[in-house]
Formats: C-alpha cells, sequence, structure tokens
C-alpha cells in the first residue's frame, strides 16, 4: 500500500454535513473541514449564527451552504439531508454536533428540560444518522462523528439529562457501528471535558466551579474548541478506517484522574 498524506488524512472534494454549526465545537469543525477541501453543509435552527460561520468559510475560499433544521423535526432533518445530497451528489461525512444541556436539582429537575435536553441530545444525533445514513448506505461508504462528552461515562451532582443523553449518544454510536460497518461506513464519537463555548461559559465564570474543574485537570488548562477538530478529522478520514464505535475522549487527562 502506498502512503501518502493526501490518502491518509485528506478529504478534499468530500461533502460534509455538521449539525449545530452556528457556533461553538460545530463551527470550529466546519470550518476546518472546509479548509482541508471539503464542500460543508451548515445545520443549526440560528440563522444569524450559520450566516457567521458560512461567512468565514467562504471568506477562506470555501463552498458551503447553510440549511436551518430543527434537528429533532423528522420531517425537517430529512429534508436538509434530501437538499444537501441535491445539491453536491453525494454526502461522505456527518457530524453531529447539536447539543443543549441543563442542570437543576434531582428533586426539582423540571420535566419538560429534561425532554428538552433528551429530543436535542439523543433524537437530535439519531434523526440526522437515520436520515444522511440512508445515502451512504446506498454510496456504501461514510463517516459518522456524534459529538459526545465525558459525561457519557461519567455522572455529576445536578446533571439528570445531559450526562444521561451523552450516554446514549455513546450507545447509538456503538449500535450503528455494528449495524453500517459492512457497509464501509464508520461511526464513531469524539468526547470532550469541559470546552469554552456558550454551553459551558457561564457555568465556567463561575469561580468555585471553575477552580473545581482545574484542580483536576491534568493539562491545566480548558479545552478549546479547536482541539476537537484534529479528532475529528482524523475520523473522517481514510486513517480511521479500520476504528468504527468507539468513543474518543479528548479530555486533557481528565479521565486519568
Amino acid at each position: 500500500m502506498e502512503y501518502t498524506e493526501k490518502d491518509m488524512f485528506g478529504i478534499e472534494g468530500q461533502v460534509a454535513i455538521v449539525t449545530g454549526a452556528g457556533g461553538g465545537i460545530g463551527a470550529e469543525v466546519a470550518a476546518a473541514l472546509s479548509a482541508l477541501g471539503a464542500k460543508v453543509a451548515i445545520v443549526d435552527l440560528n440563522e444569524e449564527k450559520m450566516a457567521e460561520t458560512a461567512k468565514r468559510i467562504s471568506a477562506a475560499g470555501g463552498e458551503v451552504i447553510t440549511v436551518k433544521t430543527d434537528v429533532t423535526d423528522k420531517a425537517q432533518v430529512e429534508d436538509m439531508a434530501a437538499r444537501v445530497h441535491g445539491q453536491f451528489g453525494k454526502i461522505d461525512i456527518l457530524v453531529n454536533s447539536a447539543g443543549i444541556a441543563y442542570l437543576q436539582d434531582a428533586v426539582d429537575f423540571e420535566e419538560d428540560m429534561w425532554d428538552r435536553v433528551m429530543a436535542v441530545n439523543v433524537k437530535g444525533t439519531f434523526l440526522p444518522c437515520q436520515a444522511v445514513g440512508r445515502y451512504m448506505l446506498r454510496q456504501k461508504s461514510g463517516r459518522v462523528v456524534n459529538i459526545s462528552s465525558v459525561r457519557g461515562m461519567q455522572g455529576r451532582a445536578r446533571d439528570m439529562a445531559y450526562a444521561p443523553s451523552k450516554g446514549a449518544v455513546d450507545q447509538l454510536t456503538r449500535s450503528l457501528a455494528i449495524e453500517w460497518a459492512k457497509e464501509n461506513i464508520n461511526v464513531n464519537a469524539v468526547a470532550p471535558i469541559f470546552t469554552l463555548t456558550d454551553i459551558n461559559r457561564e457555568m465556567l465564570q463561575k469561580k468555585e466551579t471553575l477552580d473545581w474543574v482545574m484542580s483536576r485537570m491534568p493539562k491545566g488548562r480548558l479545552s478549546m474548541p479547536s482541539y476537537l477538530v484534529g479528532p475529528v478529522v482524523f475520523l473522517c478520514g481514510q486513517s480511521s478506517e479500520f476504528i468504527t464505535g468507539q468513543i474518543v475522549y479528548v479530555d486533557g487527562g481528565w479521565t486519568c484522574a
């Protein structure tokens, strides 16, 4: 076998969908995939944020479209997948980055917020996998990367929905990987620790919380969205050909401490 950088790590000409790409990890991943030559579809509910990400990609010379989509709505997700496939003729990569969190004491945890977190984080991961998976199955190739969390394996006080939802994402990842492996579709997840995004920013501004996080972070610093790019790109390329059903922890050593 010939080993070249393009063959091992290149994604030039591939078509990628990134959900939750209006900001945070999703926006960073979308920009990186585009910079490496992929055609990118940005999927989010927030049109203003999508436009910001698209402008960033276009300014760098990338080919990008935006598709406003509620990832908890089956019809919208299927329409999104059809539009992307119709535009580009194929879908090679799906990165599910849409997610929300909510913390509250267990005995007071609001039912509607539990439903909402589960809907966005679990259903909002499954539905894009299902809709895009149909196209990947037809072409017998594809890479799916779900953004999970260390909370998928670790509990946390006041975290009655987010942690369970990420545990479900991990199991969904493994189940899809088993079902689709023989069709040359790899399904993996990347699990970060506290990352400086909108979902964590307010919490990390509290000195007590920040001190606790830093006290057990071997790397001695918080994660940034850019730290997720390398692992995601790796899982989207040929280098990860025989890797599927795995949860890759990008946590600065958190789960080792």
